[in-house]
């Protein structure tokens, strides 16, 4: 009896059987780390869409303000030309009176006050036309200048804050036709007329 016994106590033990409780546990811990993971990537993509969101309000807010005076400065725009007209056809001998020199320093005050606002006048004559920036309504055939290049400014033209408020009214060169072939017909001419002239001194040198 006592030998029975003692062989049930030194024979092999039976590992210990996992509860179908802590199993049910292990699985729900893993499904609600998994559902964390998940929540915190959602979070975290939100916070970026978020980021995102407030950078391009302030973006549009900050480009709201710098052009918040577009309207009114593109209306000021014409009483700036009526000034500069006024004072490039005023006679000479009206300049020495001083209610003249007031009117300039009233121009000079007002044009301070539109640069101030990110106003500033375009480049034209003598610049390369550029359609973004200049408005062609006269065209000239002419060799004096490069083709494509502005040779007057009609109307002057202004930007803010580097985006063109009024185009620069412009006239622009045109290279005449054949133009390049004339100057080679030219040329031409007068290689011949040198080799006229170089032969005939030729000959009364032998005579």
């Amino acid at each position: 009896m006592a030998d029975d016994i003692e062989q049930q106590n030194t024979g092999p033990q039976a590992e210990p059987e996992v509860k179908p409780a802590e199993a049910n546990l292990t699985e729900e811990l893993a499904k609600v780390q998994a559902q964390a993971n998940d929540y915190l990537d959602q979070w975290r993509r939100t916070a970026a869409d978020f980021s995102n969101y407030r950078k391009r309000v302030e973006r549009e807010r900050e480009e709201m303000s710098r052009f918040s005076s577009a309207l009114l400065l593109s209306k000021i725009l014409p009483v700036l030309d009526d000034f500069e007209r006024a004072m490039a056809t005023l006679p000479g001998d009206l300049r020495a009176f001083s209610w003249v020199e007031g009117v300039a320093l009233i121009q000079h005050k007002l044009w301070l006050t539109l640069e101030g606002e990110g106003l500033k006048p375009i480049e034209a004559a003598g610049q390369p036309f550029d359609p973004t920036r200049h408005e062609a309504i006269l065209r000239e055939e002419t060799t004096a200048y490069p083709d494509g290049q502005v040779i007057a400014e009609l109307q002057r033209g202004y930007e803010l804050h580097g985006r063109v408020l009024r185009p620069a009214l412009v006239k622009v060169a045109v290279a005449k036709p054949g133009a390049e072939a004339t100057g080679g017909d030219e040329g031409t001419k007068e290689t011949r007329e040198t080799e006229v002239t170089e032969g005939a001194e030729d000959t009364e040198g032998n005579v």
